[in-house]
């Protein structure tokens, strides 16, 4: 597979857990999926309980296209798990879209999972030798077997998810539902967000707060890296097995470019680190310019830090174009700038005959940030300097971004200037790497193995 363009999350969960059993858990599910669309836009899924039975509804495509009052309609139930993805292949989105529902000896349960085990092929090879059969690639469906062999030894599906945890290396934020049960998990390095929200008298599970914001929730508090949380009619309850084993390292891209800028993770607006970043930038490589502009929208944030650090004036210099989603038909590799154009196109009175700032969150292969400079320079942009809110990208991620390896990223084949040049800009600068902790004052650790090859989890 090609690097991508842009980086892709591979997942938000959501789940719900109404004590009151007067909500309509289906369609606040339904909201919060639209919240958390940025996370995953190739499929989608929710699962609900009635009490009785699971009713699952789910395919590849946006909310909107797989959800409507039908369908939502039909899933009542006191309990509802939500899952967004995105799967790099499209023949296997419908078979990797999640929830999973799980039947076994025990019952039945649903989860949906964000994240990357690093030890996936390992767990395959292992269960596939004991004569499991997979009918998807996702770490979900891997953890949904370990815990039905688990569950056969535990008293509870809480203590069996415990027992998994000790197997698995990487990142997971887990959402579970049995017919009586809520149940959510994060790895004990806190990789991948999640969080816990109240609303009248349900409880919530949400991979970041803006969907808490679009259900009306509020935010208690963040589900603790290792913690195993439950909920029942009798209300919440904690395992803390795993809580403390490791230092956190919270994904730094999270706060770079994942999550909504409206979020808060682990008490960091994700708005103020990303401004801070551009501030550093602006106070760090300043360049003599006339105009700051921001790549719509993941660079917007950090635009407006690197004007107020620089003391160069923010302007709108590129306008996006929101009718152009999924469905767009992809254009052939000889005409792949085209792409970028009909998505975004310049607006020549606001750059004409001035010096551009050009801030971005990332490059991947540069292909994106090419076209852009040369989309400004053709509207009259008498110079362009592309500034990076990141470090440049140098290894794979192994815990649910779709980084595929190091040879395909353009900062590990190219120098800083060799990049610069292939790119066309007038200069190049980049996040340095020991800057990140300022973005992030209020945590004690983060990941950064993508920009650093230190990665906290061992295999």
């Amino acid at each position: 597979m090609r690097a991508p363009e842009k980086l892709h999350e591979e997942c938000g969960v959501f789940g719900i857990y109404d004590r009151s059993h007067s909500l309509d858990c289906a369609r606040l599910t339904y909201y919060a999926l639209y919240a958390l669309q940025h996370r995953g836009q190739e499929s989608c899924g929710i699962v609900t309980h009635d009490g009785n039975e699971f009713i699952c509804h789910k395919s590849a495509g946006l909310v909107p296209e797989v959800f409507n009052d039908f369908t939502l309609n039909r899933q009542k139930g006191y309990m509802a798990v939500g899952h967004v993805s995105f799967v790099a292949h499209e023949d296997s989105q419908k078979m990797n879209s999640q929830p999973l529902v799980t039947k076994y000896h025990k019952g039945s349960f649903a989860i949906a999972n964000n994240g990357g085990l690093q030890n996936h092929k390992k767990l395959i090879n292992e269960l596939v030798q004991n004569g499991a059969i997979f009918h998807s690639d996702t770490d979900a469906e891997i953890i949904s077997y370990l815990m039905a062999w688990a569950r056969i030894t535990s008293s509870t599906i809480e203590n069996a998810l415990a027992e998994v945890m000790k197997q698995l290396v990487g990142a997971y934020s887990l959402v579970i539902m049995t017919p009586r049960k809520l149940i959510a998990a994060r790895d004990p390095y806190g990789i991948r967000p999640l969080c816990i929200g109240r609303l009248d008298d349900a409880w919530i599970f949400a991979s970041e707060t803006a969907a808490l914001k679009a259900v009306g929730a509020e935010y208690v508090r963040d589900v603790e890296p290792g913690e195993i949380v439950i909920v029942t009619e009798e209300g919440l309850t904690s395992k803390t097995d795993f809580v403390g084993r490791h230092k956190p390292h919270p994904c730094i891209f999270e706060y770079i470019y994942f999550a909504r800028p409206d979020s808060s993770l682990g008490g960091q607006s994700v708005y103020e680190a990303r401004r801070e970043a551009g501030a550093i930038l602006g106070r760090e490589t300043r360049v003599d310019a006339d105009i700051v502009i921001g790549v719509p929208d993941s660079g917007l944030c950090a635009a407006v830090g690197y004007s107020e650090a620089s003391g160069i004036p923010y302007g709108i210099g590129i306008v996006k174009n929101r009718y152009v989603g999924r469905t767009f038909i992809q254009p052939g590799k000889d005409e792949r700038r085209k792409n970028v154009e009909i998505k975004l196109t310049a607006l020549e009175s606001g750059i004409k005959d001035k010096r551009v700032v050009l801030v971005d969150d990332s490059i991947i292969r540069g292909t994106t940030c090419a076209s852009l400079i040369k989309l400004l320079k053709d509207a009259g942009a008498s110079e362009v300097h592309m500034r990076v809110s990141s470090p440049p990208f140098l290894w794979p991620c192994f815990y649910g971004t779709d980084i595929p390896n190091k040879h395909e990223l353009a900062a590990n084949n190219l120098t800083c200037e060799e990049l610069r040049q292939k790119i066309g800009a007038d200069s190049l600068g980049y996040l340095d790497v020991e800057d990140l902790k300022k973005i992030v004052p209020n945590l004690s650790g983060y990941c950064d193995a993508c920009f650093s090859g230190k990665y906290p989890t061992e295999e």
